[in-house]
């Protein structure tokens, strides 16, 4: 399919400070659409100006939320070319998370090219600070409008663009998480490996109230027996303990995050025993307690790698490695972002040049 170019009559001021950028709150001029049609399949991609939607209030997604989304960076060289970190991953993902929610499937090279050439238009919107990025968003929303509960028939489907700074305002320092016991954001067998809105309305009211308190994100705990550690906030989970380094088993409740997938096959390569088990939060308690707790970090597209210097369960607050940066968190932050901003050898082939 061709994709046809609606020019913007009148550009956007660009930003003018990138340290003030924050995270999502600016974006670029144009973005993608297309949509999709039953029996017809998805049709009409376009690339035109940024602009609101016009939905019928009877919309399908505004009741019963049959929505997916993704997320992904484009990073500024120093040569000025642009890099895309394992854009076809995402793209897989999305994927799968139409398939959960009951969305026909996309097309994933088409896709990806369209993403690529939007970029190219929106190029001199990506920020050129080391930490700062163009965020992607591709979304879609079932768009049948009527009320009933029953899967979409039509949908529609758009990328968005925002140059962003860091995501968390603590930038790459230690933060601090609440355990929660009485709230769970997802089951095995729900929604918690597709990349859908429910999945983060579920978690905003305990995310509320750790803010209230103090606290940065939510530790996640499973939503059965509520003593295995599912996810830290919306990204993944690390633990170093006695030199290994340990995550949650992908479960059916947990993303399959693409940093998560970085960050085992570095350490592979770097010679660090991994293990991808269940972890229950009591571990951790007694693995704090006897020393052998070394270090905690979050992974994820929007924070990369986030280290985290308090765990806060039960009333009681663990301190990690004296609230410090570790080592090992250091160094996936220093390698990932190097690969990412074009500085370190990407041995995995992970970068897509734009």
């Amino acid at each position: 399919m061709d994709i046809k170019f609606i020019k913007q009559e009148k550009l956007k001021e660009k930003f003018k400070n990138e340290k003030a950028l924050g995270f999502g709150k600016i974006f670029t001029d144009y973005m993608f659409c297309m949509d999709y049609v039953e029996g017809e399949g998805w049709i009409n991609p376009v690339i035109m100006p940024y602009q609101n939607f016009s939905l019928s209030p009877a919309t399908t997604v505004l009741h019963y939320g049959q929505t997916i989304f993704e997320g992904l960076k484009a990073y500024k060289q120093k040569d000025g070319t642009v890099n895309l970190f394992r854009p076809k991953d995402n793209f897989k993902r999305f994927n799968r998370s139409a398939e959960r929610m009951c969305i026909p499937q996309i097309d994933e090279e088409f896709l990806f090219n369209a993403t690529k050439k939007l970029i190219k238009l929106e190029q001199d919107w990506i920020p050129k600070e080391f930490g700062s990025s163009l965020y992607i968003r591709p979304t879609i929303i079932a768009t049948d409008g009527y009320i009933g509960l029953a899967v979409s028939k039509t949908y529609k489907l758009f990328i968005i663009l925002s140059p962003v700074g860091p995501y968390y305002a603590e930038g790459f320092n230690p933060t601090k998480i609440w355990v929660t016991k009485e709230y769970v954001r997802a089951v095995r067998g729900g929604l918690g490996e597709a990349k859908t809105a429910a999945n983060y309305a579920a978690s905003l009211y305990a995310s509320k109230i750790a803010i209230e308190k103090g606290y940065t994100q939510v530790l996640w705990l499973d939503g059965v027996e509520q003593k295995y550690i599912d996810e830290v906030g919306s990204s993944n989970i690390f633990f170093v303990i006695n030199d290994v380094l340990v995550t949650p088993v992908l479960n059916g409740g947990i993303l399959a995050g693409i940093t998560r997938d970085s960050v085992l096959k570095l350490a592979d390569n770097l010679g660090i025993k991994i293990e991808e088990r269940q972890i229950s939060i009591d571990e951790v308690v007694s693995a704090y307690k006897d020393g052998s707790l070394q270090e905690v970090f979050a992974s994820g597209t929007a924070a990369i790698i986030s280290p985290i210097g308090q765990i806060i369960w039960e009333d009681e607050v663990f301190t990690i490695n004296n609230n410090e940066v570790g080592k090992i968190s250091k160094n996936f932050f220093d390698l990932l972002m190097g690969i990412q901003y074009g500085e370190k050898k990407d041995i995995f082939n992970w970068i897509e040049k734009v």
